[in-house]
């Protein structure tokens, strides 16, 4: 008789970023049992901005647990980890100043990265982060971008990763920006892209260090 799921044993009494029911779903289920969310599905939860129903393969959501937990004991947190190892150093510290005050205007004010802990996809979605040090304006009551925000982002996803695809590029990017209840690195302004059935040349370019990131 199978016995039941490890995680359901280690369901965390204090999880190390916001944890969502869908995510307390996911730690009793097997990765057999877990079912990834399509490109139809991304669509559906997008579109209708259901975003706490996200979820990561039940044993990446613990070895992000994990990961979660022991980067904040060595770097203090996971923002000073993502300053320190992953985004330029020319940004220091937060508060940023940015060279624009206008989002996605100067490439030296974002950056483009493969999401190190994608949310559960299937094999032919790819999950990027773009992490800027330009502010993106929220509703304070509701978390959720604002309007304007929400045109300024929708324009760069176009022009950066859209038009780059073909005719159908539009066909081929969706983009989010967590409510800020939902976010994992508050510190740090960011959205995310998925992108279906991408080569890995477009992607490398996508993600390329560029000369204004570096000291």
């Amino acid at each position: 008789m199978r016995g039941p799921p490890p995680s359901a044993k280690t369901v965390p009494e204090e999880a190390p970023f916001p944890f969502t029911d869908a995510d307390r779903l996911v730690l009793s289920l097997t990765d057999e049992e877990y079912q990834c969310h399509d490109w139809e599905d991304m669509k559906s939860i997008i579109g209708q901005n259901n975003l706490s129903v996200l979820k990561r393969k039940p044993s990446d959501l613990r070895r992000y647990l994990n990961w979660t937990s022991n980067t904040k004991m060595a770097f203090g947190s996971v923002t000073n980890y993502l300053l320190e190892c992953r985004l330029p150093k020319t940004w220091g510290s937060p508060p940023f100043m940015p060279a624009s005050t206008i989002l996605f205007d100067d490439p030296s004010d974002y950056r483009v990265l493969r999401n190190d802990w994608p949310y559960g996809l299937t094999p032919n979605l790819t999950h990027i982060v773009v992490w800027s040090r330009t502010t993106i304006p929220t509703d304070p009551e509701t978390g959720d971008m604002t309007p304007e925000s929400r045109r300024s982002v929708g324009k760069f996803v176009k022009n950066f990763f859209a038009d780059k695809l073909g005719l159908d590029g539009d066909d081929k990017v969706l983009w989010f920006k967590n409510w800020v209840a939902l976010q994992s690195v508050r510190t740090l302004e960011h959205i995310h892209v998925i992108i279906r059935d991408v080569e890995k040349d477009i992607l490398d370019a996508w993600t390329k260090e560029l000369d204004c990131h570096r000291l």
